[in-house]
C-alpha cells in the first residue's frame, strides 16, 4: 500500500459532547457547568452546520453567509447589547469559544474575532453611550456585521507612528482619505471601524464608516493561500465623509487602539490552540485507521512520537492561555503576557500542523483530510494581530526592565 492510497475521509475531529480528545489535562473542566453547556451548544452547531461545508467554501474562497444567522442565535454576544440583562462572560469562557471556532475552522474564527473582538470591542471601549445604543443591539445579534480597519498597504507593525490614512474636520463632519489592507469582513460589513490620523492635531482617531458611504470602496483580495473563507479587502477612502456622530467619542490616541489589540491578541492565541487540537485529533484518528505493513501506523514508534509532540504543544499552549484568561478575569494581566501567549502558541501551532501533515503523508495535502487547510491557515494566524517578532520585542522590553529594541 503506497503512502497516498486513499482511505475513507474521516468524519472530523468531533467525538461527541464533553472534553475534546486533545484536552489531555481537562482544562475545560475549569469552566462552570453553565459555561460548559454553552461550549457544547457552540460545538454542536459548528460540528453539524459548519464542519460539513467549510472545505468547499475554503476551496472556492467564498464565505458561507448562511451560517451568520445561526451564529447570532447562539447568543454569543447578546451581553453586548446595552439593554441586555446578561453579564459579560468570563475571559475563560470567551477563550474556549475562540478555541472551538479555531477547532472547526480558522477562517470562521477570524470572522468572529474581527466582528466580536475588534469591531464590537472597539465600540464598547471607545464609543459613547449613544453610539453603543445605536450600533450594538444589531451587532450583538449579528444582524449587522462589523470590521476593523487599521493595517495599511505600506504599514503593519509600524502603524502606531506611521498611520497614513488622514481625517480632516469639515463642518459637522470629517473627510477620510487613505487606504487600508487585509481588512477581514470588509467586503460585506455593515459597519467598519476606521482608524485615521487627524491632520490638524496628529492624534489617531476612530470612526465608524457605514456600508455604502460615498468615497468608501472595499475590494476583495484574491489569490490567498490562507484563511480563504475570510473576505479580506483592500479599502480605499477617497473623500469619504463621515458625520461627527460617527467619530468614536472616546478614541483619541493610538493608546486607545492598542487597548483593543491587547485584548484580541490573546484571542488569537486561543484560536491557535483550537487549530492544534483539531490537527492532533485528525492525526490521531488517522493513525488508528491507516494501515501499513499490515497494522495501524499508530503502532509505530515514530508515529507515536509525532502524536505526543503535537499533544505536548497543545497541552502547554492551552495551559498558558487558560492561566492568561484567569489573570484577565482578575484584572491584573499585562500587555507582555498577551504578547508571549500570542507568540508562543502560534509558533507551537505552526510546528504542530506540520507534524500532522507529516503523519498523514500525501493525504495531508488534500482537503478531504482537513489537515492541509489547517497547515495553510496557520500561516495567517502566525502573522496577524502582531507578528512573532513584534510580540518578542514587547516581551523583551518588559523582561529587561524597559530596554526597548523597537526601531524608530
Amino acid at each position: 500500500m503506497s503512502d497516498t492510497t486513499a482511505l475513507p475521509a474521516p468524519s472530523g475531529p468531533y467525538l461527541g459532547k464533553g472534553l475534546l480528545p486533545a484536552d489531555f489535562y481537562a482544562y475545560a473542566e475549569q469552566l462552570s457547568a453553565a459555561e460548559r453547556e454553552k461550549i457544547e451548544s457552540i460545538r454542536e452547531f459548528l460540528r453539524t452546520q459548519a464542519a460539513p461545508i467549510v472545505d468547499d467554501y475554503w476551496a472556492r474562497a467564498e464565505f458561507p453567509f448562511q451560517l451568520v444567522e445561526g451564529f447570532g442565535k447562539l447568543g454569543l454576544m447578546d451581553w453586548a447589547d446595552p439593554d441586555s440583562t446578561q453579564s459579560q462572560p468570563s475571559n475563560l469562557l470567551a477563550g474556549f469559544v475562540a478555541l472551538e471556532f479555531g477547532h472547526a475552522d480558522a477562517s470562521l474564527a477570524t470572522f468572529f474575532g474581527a466582528h466580536a473582538g475588534l469591531a464590537i470591542g472597539t465600540i464598547l471601549a471607545c464609543g459613547s453611550d449613544e453610539q453603543k445604543r445605536r450600533w450594538l443591539p444589531a451587532m450583538s445579534r449579528l444582524e449587522k456585521v462589523g470590521a476593523f480597519a487599521l493595517t495599511e498597504p505600506h504599514g503593519g507593525s509600524d502603524v502606531a507612528g506611521g498611520l497614513k490614512t488622514t481625517a480632516r474636520r469639515d463642518g459637522d463632519g470629517w473627510i477620510l482619505d487613505g487606504a487600508k489592507r487585509w481588512i477581514g469582513n470588509a467586503t460585506f460589513a455593515d459597519l467598519v471601524v476606521v482608524w485615521a490620523r487627524d491632520i490638524e492635531t496628529d492624534r489617531v482617531l476612530g470612526f465608524v464608516v457605514e456600508k455604502d458611504t460615498p468615497g468608501f470602496t472595499a475590494t476583495k483580495i484574491e489569490h490567498k493561500m490562507a484563511l480563504r473563507i475570510v473576505q479580506n479587502a483592500d479599502i480605499v477612502l477617497d473623500g469619504c465623509r463621515v458625520p461627527e456622530t460617527n467619530r468614536l467619542q472616546n478614541a483619541n490616541t493610538f493608546k486607545d487602539t492598542a487597548q483593543i489589540l491587547r485584548k484580541t491578541r490573546s484571542g488569537v492565541a486561543w484560536q491557535a490552540v483550537g487549530v492544534m487540537f483539531a490537527a492532533y485529533e485528525i492525526a490521531l484518528q488517522y493513525a488508528k485507521e491507516r494501515e501499513q505493513f499490515g497494522r495501524p501506523i499508530g503502532s509505530f514508534q515514530l508515529v507515536q512520537d509525532l502524536l505526543v509532540k503535537m499533544l505536548g504543544n497543545a497541552t502547554a499552549s492551552c495551559g498558558m492561555v487558560t492561566r492568561l484568561a484567569r489573570l484577565q478575569d482578575a484584572g491584573v494581566f499585562r500587555d507582555e503576557q498577551s504578547a508571549l501567549a500570542k507568540a508562543y502558541c502560534t509558533v507551537r501551532m505552526r510546528e504542530s500542523v506540520g507534524w500532522a501533515r507529516e503523519l498523514l503523508a500525501g493525504n495531508g495535502i488534500v482537503l478531504d483530510y482537513k489537515v492541509g487547510r489547517f497547515v495553510a491557515d496557520a500561516e495567517a494566524l502566525y502573522s496577524y494581530e502582531g507578528t512573532r517578532e513584534i510580540q518578542t520585542l514587547i516581551v523583551g522590553r518588559a523582561v529587561t526592565g524597559g530596554l526597548s529594541a523597537f526601531v524608530g
